[in-house]
């Protein structure tokens, strides 16, 4: 009996060789539209669908292959005789290999100012028809969606004339992910046309980046999946220019860098640790930038991450090269400062496009059994209710340390208090189960700098006893959200010890 293939692409990658070779193995090739264009303009022979349905494309090419005659040939079991009897009735022959991939939804929504009607058009029915049929009938059609798995079908169809079971389950395991993918960037535009933030169900899809060598410790498996349709100012985006492959700590420590370098204009330098901010300057120039951050914490960024917002130069490069790093990450790297840091093998440089042309609209945090879903915490200063509550006002130096203190302590894990001076962290309190205990681990790492220095706390005090500690600490300026029934007595603390104290209106907890 001879075999037939359907073939209907929109990526026309590898097609053409791998038509004529089915078309050499004795394939007849069924075709449509653009595809059986190109085939036939090439030197392939092709039937055309239309003949084997007997009825026209219509409605502009919306309907071609939703027919019986090509879906009774993806779906027919040839082993059961009531369903070779009604092929053999309505003239039907089966078709043994699909090679079919969908129209460019995803990549018409990403193109800038794309209209509705543009996206809608891009909705494919056919094909995604045509797949899932020839997937639920695997045991018997070879099904094609990517142009990489052309080779290892002809390999097996050119060494035995057919598949393997194992190859074609393979293969339709991959097109219903294929095809559930290609639904969600669907249900997740229509969902956002519709103004709708939290629908009865949430689909979103992810593509492998990197299968990791383990997860948070060597026991656990793991791999980096990118967000499709994600952020361009993320981890996820970021090109490595040298060094070892990336760990799943490591690109946990990476993103954490990285959303808390982009809260700063100036030149800036942030190192982290498990998560959490260890330093953090700002500068005239990004070397300033970087030996404060340095200077903040030279102990603990032994083997840490550091995130800079301005390209590398030579004399950052001597700087950060002086040091044990894990990842060095920023917009760009002079040749100079890339000459400088390759020398040390392991070490991980990385750019990432720091022009935010595309946000996540939401973040995720999978928790077992679900998922929690929320806007990112993107909320600045400048939107922020300050308030000054106190008798004393800010010095235009408190002020750019709360500005910086603020900025800093959104990132790090709650309980959270950070003490800063108007370039640097100089203590970092993170994750305590009690505000005080956060401050004194931050002013006990600020020492003697806590003299004339500002604290910053992500959430309000329920009591005064966190001011009287940074009071007797040396601490001249704090700013924190405010909202405790004791405000009062916090604010009369503070105006006790001479603080200028601000109030922004807003929490910052970080779990």
């Amino acid at each position: 009996m001879e075999k037939r293939a359907l073939i209907s692409v929109s990526d026309k990658s590898g097609i053409l060789e791998f038509a004529k070779e089915l078309e050499t193995l004795g394939y007849e090739i069924l075709s449509t539209g653009g595809t059986k264009a190109y085939l036939q303009k090439n030197g392939v022979t092709i039937t055309p669908v239309d003949e084997v349905t007997g009825f026209p494309e219509i409605l502009g090419g919306r309907v071609k292959t939703l027919n019986p005659m090509i879906h009774g040939g993806l779906l027919a079991i040839p082993d059961d005789e009531n369903h070779q009897a009604q092929m053999y009735e309505h003239g039907i022959k089966p078709i043994d290999v699909v090679c079919v991939n969908l129209y460019p939804f995803r990549e018409t929504i990403s193109k800038p100012n794309v209209t509705a009607e543009d996206a809608i058009e891009n909705i494919d029915i056919g094909g995604p028809a045509m797949l899932r049929a020839s997937s639920k009938n695997h045991a018997y059609v070879t099904v094609i969606t990517d142009a990489t798995d052309y080779p290892a079908v002809l390999e097996e169809l050119q060494a035995e004339g057919k598949t393997t079971m194992e190859t074609r389950r393979r293969l339709a395991a991959k097109v219903f992910r294929h095809t559930a993918s290609y639904d969600a960037y669907i249900s997740g535009y229509l969902t956002e046309l519709a103004g709708e933030e939290f629908p009865e169900q949430v689909t979103f899809t992810y593509e492998l980046k990197q299968e990791l060598r383990y997860g948070e410790n060597p026991h656990q498996k793991a791999a980096f999946y990118k967000r499709a349709l994600g952020s361009d100012f993320s981890i996820a985006s970021a090109q490595q220019l040298h060094g070892k492959e990336l760990s799943y700590n490591n690109i946990q420590d990476a993103n954490a860098a990285i959303q808390i370098v982009k809260e700063f204009e100036l030149p800036a330098a942030v190192a982290v640790k498990h998560m959490n901010p260890c330093g953090v300057g700002i500068g005239e120039t990004i070397a300033e930038a970087f030996g404060k951050a340095y200077e903040a914490d030279s102990m603990s960024i032994f083997g840490g991450i550091v995130a800079l917002n301005r390209e590398v130069d030579a004399q950052t490069a001597e700087q950060l090269s002086g040091i044990f790093l894990e990842i060095i990450l920023a917009p760009a790297f002079t040749e100079e400062a890339l000459a400088i840091l390759t020398k040390k093998k392991n070490i991980r440089l990385l750019t990432i496009p720091f022009e935010q042309s595309k946000k996540d609209k939401w973040n995720t945090v999978s928790i077992e059994g679900g998922l929690l879903l929320q806007q990112p915490d993107a909320y600045g200063f400048a939107e922020a209710d300050v308030r000054v509550v106190t008798d004393r006002e800010p010095t235009e130096e408190e002020w750019a340390a709360l500005k910086l203190g603020w900025g800093v302590v959104k990132h790090v894990k709650s309980n959270a208090i950070v003490v800063t001076d108007a370039q640097m962290t100089l203590g970092v309190g993170a994750g305590q189960m009690n505000r005080v205990g956060a401050a004194k681990i931050a002013l006990e790492q600020a020492a003697d700098k806590a003299q004339g220095a500002s604290l910053a706390s992500d959430a309000f005090f329920p009591m005064n006893d966190t001011v009287e500690t940074a009071a007797k600490a040396g601490i001249t300026a704090i700013i924190q959200p405010g909202g405790s029934v004791k405000d009062e007595d916090s604010i009369q603390k503070a105006n006790e010890y001479g603080i200028a104290m601000v109030f922004t209106g807003v929490r910052h907890f970080k779990h």
